[in-house]
């Protein structure tokens, strides 16, 4: 299990009310913007629609945030164990 896949998995307090992108991985959530973005752009939506989807994007883009958070504070994590370990061994 790669690094993404553990932080993106699905938190215990989400219930009914999640948003539809509360247990999405990163690169599922990510290539959902993109289409939405493509389908905005081509016009092949009207403009109703289009807000919808904006708004549904919106929703992946802090589901896509969140998780680039978490890793990111991981990656910090185990770089200060690392550091750690490098310096015992250093002693």
């Amino acid at each position: 299990m790669d690094l993404t896949s553990r932080v993106a998995a699905p938190r215990s307090r989400q219930g009914k009310g999640g948003d539809e992108g509360d247990s999405m991985p990163f690169e599922t959530a990510l290539e959902g913007v993109e289409s939405i973005i493509e389908r905005i752009e081509s016009g092949e939506i009207g403009l109703e629609e289009s807000l919808s989807e904006y708004e549904r994007g919106v929703r992946l883009l802090k589901r896509c945030k969140d998780i680039l958070k978490r890793v990111e504070q991981r990656v910090e994590e185990l770089n200060a164990e690392l550091s750690k370990h490098d310096e015992a061994e250093a002693d």
